[in-house]
């Protein structure tokens, strides 16, 4: 269904006609909105363009953070993970971009090192990439993974790093948290504010397996591709808690 413009209502307005006018039996007048809330990050087409969510951390905090609610649980033998982020931290700070915490361990942290450098992490030591640092410039960065021979890797706006042998026949596991902001250092919080996120993340997709490099341009390119089977932006619903921002750009 393609939700189509209307001459007289825009932004807002318009979405919520025509959401009237499609599920008419749906309340929409009773819904209320409150600074903890579950945000769908839905894209909708407004003449013949897409405008979709991202999420701003204007500062450094023990207690903003955006919870993700994965499309399927995390028994992950493969992934492909991607975001756009721009940040203007800088200097002697470890910088957290995607936290996945179990009760066992960090089954899957995405970092900005101290000295600048990228790495993730499955629950023991990290895979480390020396790449260009992250600045304020917005910059699409997908992490990859296959259990089964070990390949990981790491693409900087459809540029690919050297492949990385790491944690061979490991295995993610599932029943944990997704959390952009923190890093929680057990299952329930404990959070570090001079290791939290500020700056801007949007357009974060996740597969349960291993997109091809051309695929990762396309994604890059803002090209559409299938769509992600772990968390797909534009239908995943995020729990928003703290100093956290919505805002809407146009892809």
């Amino acid at each position: 269904m393609l939700l189509q413009r209307s001459p007289t209502v825009h932004g807002w307005e318009n979405f919520e006609l025509q959401m009237k006018i499609h599920f008419p039996r749906f309340a929409w007048r009773k819904m209320k909105f409150s600074r903890v809330l579950f945000l769908v990050a839905i894209s909708v087409a407004f003449a013949g363009g897409v405008t979709i969510k991202s999420l701003v951390f204007p500062a450094e905090t023990a207690t903003s953070y955006v919870e993700m609610t994965p499309l399927k649980p995390l028994n992950l033998k493969a992934f492909t993970l991607c975001m756009r982020v721009a940040t203007e931290l800088s200097g002697n700070r470890e910088v957290i971009l995607f936290a996945y915490r179990t009760v066992h361990c960090d089954e899957l942290n995405v970092w900005r090192e101290k000295d600048g450098r990228l790495s993730f992490y499955l629950c023991k030591d990290g895979v480390i990439f020396q790449v260009p640092e992250l600045g304020a410039l917005q910059t699409h960065l997908c992490v990859t993974w296959d259990s089964s021979s070990g390949a990981a890797a790491l693409f900087m706006d459809g540029r690919k790093s050297v492949t990385k042998i790491y944690q061979k026949g490991h295995a993610v596991r599932s029943e944990g948290k997704v959390i952009l902001g923190q890093d929680p250092d057990s299952y329930l919080g404990r959070y570090d504010a001079k290791q939290s996120f500020v700056g801007e993340i949007s357009d974060v997709n996740m597969w349960d397996f291993v997109l091809s490099d051309s695929n990762i341009k396309d994604i890059f390119a803002k090209k559409r591709v299938q769509r992600a089977n772990i968390f797909d932006w534009e239908t995943t619903q995020l729990r928003l808690v703290g100093n956290v921002e919505v805002v809407n750009y146009d892809l």
